[in-house]
């Protein structure tokens, strides 16, 4: 109704008792795997927008006995990732770093997708706040979600002098926003981003048709809103359906908008997915809720953010979790990777993605901060890669250190139901519980302490701050098992240039075609090579590999 696209607000207060008993509905959103799909088919439409709820682990504390004052407990507040267009927190449980760490951790609900993050002029009409005009709704939820710590997590036994914001992948960016906006404020104390991200969007890209005089994206608000009249039959093609939103007020058009089910917006979407997923601009650079500059910028410049003690980290091979399923490299049947078919390409692929979502998500931010706040920013590799094979398969070859696979380590839960037996060996189970018990006490100290140090119990191996003062200085600490090579301090930050140039130059390339796929990769997937600077490197050697031409002839 009228509260969709809107900022959210607080909820209204009951007497007596409030049972929460069971999870909250989850946010809307097309079922896929990291859901809780409560029996929805993959790839169907799920959800509630009445979907702003959290849940709260702590220790077992009798009524008398939950801790008061000084004796109050860090808080840590967890947001899921999933491309900020699918999953929910109910798949996380946190029970056992609460419980093993003295800590209380929160896991929140945000408004995903189209329903999350939306500009569009009509939306700005009379009786709107800055922060309904935003178009970042699930970024206002996220602070929301702080502002109720603030104000609640006490009854808990909770500190709201000591919260620290941690997520991963979407959720990993979500963090970095709540470093950008000014909006979160004093509402948190520490943050923890795994596998994040950097990227927003200029109001321009997230608003305006493909073919205006600044072009916006193909899944903006407009670019939407065309699609659908077309879908609900009140257009015929792109140009009447122009024509038709040409003729409407933004009064029409908002109350439009409003007046369709969550379920007629979210079809709009089904040509553009991924394991759930979907796509469209993220993050708007309202000005108010996220500063309106790039947010590399605004974290090398003092009182750009909102500085506090922060750990940023990324897997040593994130991107072979997509790349099994769509990679030429990969042997599937039906959909599911089998093994790899050509090594080498594939390694070269995955390494150098990996690195690219390293120096954009970790190296490039923590050297920004590091010249603002000083020794206060940490970093990480994970790089544990000991999956089982079975029959055929080798899933330590197919996935590695994928993307998303430190949050059972971080979590200390490994029961991932049908998924386990892919990635978790039972013979080696003494080895991945081991780092996990190391990486849980690291993240339990910097909660107590803004500092991971060596760890909750002081045993662990000393995690120094990111140092760039001089070449050969540790910047990072490497997550692996013993015989992975253990805990252990590395020095080899890198940036996107460095990346691009590491390419041109690397002598496992049999040709100028692999680099060339590589680049490809940047341009197409993350955006951060320009269609001009592809066809420049190597001398122009990528011009004779078009980018619309593959999969490219010999």
């Amino acid at each position: 109704g009228d509260l969709r696209w809107r900022a959210p607000e607080p909820p209204e207060p009951w007497t007596g008792t409030f049972e929460a008993v069971s999870y909250g509905s989850s946010c809307v959103q097309f079922a896929g795997p990291r859901t809780a799909s409560d029996g929805t088919p993959a790839g169907e439409p799920m959800g509630n927008e009445d979907c702003l709820y959290l849940n709260v682990y702590a220790p077992r504390f009798e009524p008398e006995a939950v801790p008061r004052g000084d004796e109050r407990l860090p808080v840590m507040l967890w947001i899921h990732g999933g491309g900020n267009s699918i999953g929910d927190a109910r798949v996380y449980d946190a029970g056992r770093i609460a419980l093993g760490h003295q800590l209380i951790v929160v896991t929140v609900h945000y408004r995903l997708g189209v329903f999350g993050w939306f500009a569009h002029p009509s939306l700005r009409g009379e009786g709107t706040t800055e922060d309904d005009r935003s178009g970042n709704y699930g970024t206002l939820d996220q602070v929301q979600a702080l502002r109720w710590v603030r104000e609640n997590i006490s009854s808990f036994g909770g500190d709201p002098g000591r919260v620290t914001v941690f997520g991963e992948s979407a959720g990993g960016r979500n963090t970095l926003s709540m470093l950008l906006s000014p909006r979160a404020k004093g509402l948190f104390h520490r943050a923890i981003v795994q596998s994040g991200g950097i990227r927003t969007s200029t109001l321009a890209v997230a608003e305006n048709f493909v073919d205006a005089q600044e072009s916006g994206d193909e899944w903006s608000s407009g670019e939407v809103l065309l699609k659908l009249l077309i879908r609900e039959g009140e257009a015929m093609d792109r140009e009447s359906a122009k024509a038709r939103l040409a003729a409407m007020s933004d009064s029409e058009v908002s109350a439009y908008l409003r007046g369709k089910s969550a379920y007629q917006v979210l079809s709009v979407y089904e040509g553009n997915r991924l394991g759930g997923m979907y796509f469209f601009p993220q993050m708007p650079r309202d000005g108010k809720v996220l500063p309106d500059e790039d947010a590399l910028a605004a974290f090398a410049r003092s009182g750009g953010y909102n500085r506090v003690p922060v750990i940023l980290g990324s897997n040593r091979d994130e991107n072979k979790l997509f790349m099994a399923f769509d990679s030429p490299y990969v042997t599937r049947l039906f959909g599911i990777p089998l093994w790899v078919n050509d090594e080498r390409a594939y390694d070269l692929e995955a390494e150098y993605a990996a690195l690219m979502w390293k120096a954009l998500g970790v190296d490039e931010p923590a050297a920004a901060m590091r010249g603002v706040q000083g020794p206060s920013v940490y970093a990480y590799r994970f790089d544990w890669d000991e999956e089982p094979k079975l029959l055929w398969s080798d899933f330590s070859k197919l996935f590695g250190a994928a993307h998303g696979l430190e949050i059972p380590f971080v979590f200390g839960h490994f029961d991932l139901g049908w998924a386990s037996r892919f990635l978790f060996d039972e013979e080696k189970r003494a080895g991945y519980e081991d780092l996990s018990k190391s990486m849980m006490s690291y993240w339990a100290e910097f909660a107590y302490n803004g500092d991971p140090a060596r760890g909750r119990g002081g045993g662990e191996p000393h995690w120094t701050a990111w140092d760039d003062s001089a070449d050969g200085a540790a910047k990072f600490i490497v997550f692996d098992s013993e015989k992975g090579g253990g805990i252990q301090m590395a020095a080899d930050g890198v940036t996107r240039e460095e990346v691009i140039a590491r390419v041109a130059t690397d002598p496992r390339f049999e040709s100028w075609r692999g680099r060339c796929e590589v680049y490809r990769g940047f341009v197409e997937r993350v955006s951060l090579m320009s269609e001009e600077r592809y066809e420049s490197v190597g001398e122009e050697a990528c011009q004779a590999y078009p980018l619309d031409g593959y999969p490219w002839e010999d």
